[in-house]
Order: C-alpha cells, then sequence, then structure tokens
C-alpha cells in the first residue's frame, strides 16, 4: 500500500483506501451528524424532550445516553457553525491520516470525557450546568494536531526530557489554550479536558494506524 506525507505532517493514505482510512469522510460523516442531531433537537424541542435527550446534566445517570448524543448537539446556530469550522480545519488532516473507525471513536470517547469532566469539576464548586457541543472533541483533535505531527514527533526523539516534565507542559500548555478561549458560557473545563487529552493521544500517536 502506497502513502503520502501530508502538508501537515501526517500520514495520509490513498484516496483508494476507503476501508482502512487515508480518507476525508470521518470529517463530512460528522458534519452530517451534526445536522441531522440539529433537526431532531429543534423537533424534540417542541415537545419538550430535546433536553432529556442531548443535554448532558446532573445526575448524569438519569440520562447516559446524552453522554454521547451531546457530544454532537449544540445551543446555536453559531455554536454548530464555530465548531464545524474548527473540525474541518483541525480534523481533516487527522482523518486524512488515521482511519474511520479510530476517527469517530476518538472524537466520541473525547468528547465524552471532556463533558462528563466539565459536570463533575462545576458540581464540585456547587455550580453544575447541563452541557453540550462538540468543543471538547473538537480542541482534543486540535491536541492531537500539535503533538502527534512529524515536527513535534522530531523533535521529542532529539530531546530527552522526563515524562512528567512533558505532562506538566501538556498542563500549562492546556491551560494557556483554555484561558485564551474562554469566553461566556464557554466550558472552559471541557476545552481543558479535551485539549490535554489530545496532547496526550498525539505523544502517544494512538491514531496512526
Amino acid at each position: 500500500m502506497s502513502s503520502a506525507r501530508s502538508n501537515s505532517g501526517f500520514d495520509a493514505s490513498s484516496p483508494s483506501d476507503s476501508q482502512s482510512g487515508g480518507s476525508a469522510s470521518p470529517i463530512l460523516e460528522t458534519l452530517v451528524v451534526f445536522a441531522l442531531v440539529a433537526i431532531a433537537q429543534f423537533l424534540t424541542g417542541i415537545v419538550g424532550l430535546m433536553g432529556g435527550l442531548f443535554v448532558l446534566a446532573p445526575p448524569i445517570s438519569t440520562n447516559p445516553w446524552t453522554i454521547v448524543t451531546s457530544v454532537y448537539a449544540h445551543g446555536s446556530i453559531g455554536h454548530i457553525v464555530s465548531n464545524s469550522i474548527a473540525l474541518v480545519i483541525f480534523g481533516w488532516p487527522i482523518a486524512r491520516a488515521t482511519t474511520r473507525f479510530r476517527f469517530h471513536t476518538f472524537f466520541v470517547v473525547t468528547g465524552a470525557i471532556a463533558g462528563i469532566a466539565q459536570v463533575w469539576v462545576m458540581g464540585l464548586f456547587g455550580t453544575a450546568t447541563p452541557v453540550l457541543g462538540a468543543s471538547g472533541a473538537v480542541f482534543a483533535l486540535l491536541g492531537y494536531l500539535i503533538a502527534g505531527n512529524r515536527v513535534s514527533e522530531s523533535i521529542a526523539s532529539r530531546v530527552a526530557v522526563p515524562g512528567w516534565v512533558t505532562l506538566l507542559f501538556f498542563l500549562a500548555l492546556a491551560a494557556v489554550v483554555t484561558i485564551a478561549t474562554a469566553a461566556p458560557r464557554v466550558a472552559l473545563v471541557a476545552h481543558f479536558i479535551g485539549f490535554l487529552l489530545g496532547l496526550v493521544a498525539g505523544r502517544a500517536r494512538v491514531l496512526h494506524p
């Protein structure tokens, strides 16, 4: 099987490799899911069922399916548009370098963990609020893009750095990115956790075939 390097530093399989990966299909599929979920949110909202189906809220055990569905749901047109743009920018090179299964699994798992972390951490401060959106997963893609590209890998292979130093650097970088993207009603914990998960996953090359 022939392969080529993408400009982003990821290995991109040939377009004919539709089963194993090397395709932008996961991005398009995720965008379609965004759209379908948005329609479902509108329809279920008419009868008052939207929250129980798509919003992750404490106690999570009440509607456990929202751990997954909330990842693809959004609170407004602007919310879905911004996440869709970020998904295309950050996810495209990764989707071209990995398999469809790995991409979708990574997206939903990181998004779910980020959402749970947001609810749990805010609950510790007595301000637990419902969350929804793909921001955590999108930030995970950004983190992976930064830590998993060939430039980062080359630097890491040449510089001997203890694991704890790498972790501290990742934590600091995640904090900086989170603060830089802070805004009213933004799930900062989800952004932080998603980005951190992406950095760790990129360093471990979990999406590389």
